[in-house]
């Protein structure tokens, strides 16, 4: 009888931590791939804030960055909240109309006016967050 209760003892162990792990990795399998995104280039981009979105599971930056041809439109990805906080910056770090000068890593294929968030500075050359 002992016997029976160690082996069913150890078997809900075991499923206790399966369950476990499978809930912690789910988010996990969901996340993208930064696969679109060009890790040897940069580019800097000065521009105007329209939106700063301080939302899961990636924050963002909306920018119009203003050009030969007018004024384009270009979305920053960036970390998460927890990241972004852990780095000094805050919900209401950038807000619309902000003068910015960002640092990406563009996207691959270039016909997408997006980027990966490097660093940020403000016009009258401040940083953004904590400095690296």
């Amino acid at each position: 009888m002992e016997l029976v209760r160690s082996e069913l003892a150890r078997a809900a162990r075991t499923a206790v931590v399966i369950a476990a792990v499978a809930f912690v990795a789910a988010p996990l399998q969901a996340h993208h791939s930064g696969a679109m995104f060009d890790y040897d280039k940069s580019v800097t981009l000065a521009g105007t804030v329209k939106q700063f979105q301080w939302t899961n599971p990636h924050c963002w930056i909306e920018l119009s960055v203003g050009g030969d041809n007018g004024a384009e439109d270009w979305s920053v990805e960036m970390g998460a909240p927890l990241q972004l906080y852990q780095g000094g910056w805050k919900p209401g770090t950038l807000k619309p109309g902000d003068e910015i000068k960002v640092v990406v890593r563009p996207t691959r294929d270039g016909t997408t006016k997006a980027g990966l968030f490097v660093s940020a500075t403000r016009a009258d050359g401040s940083v953004l967050g904590k400095p690296q």
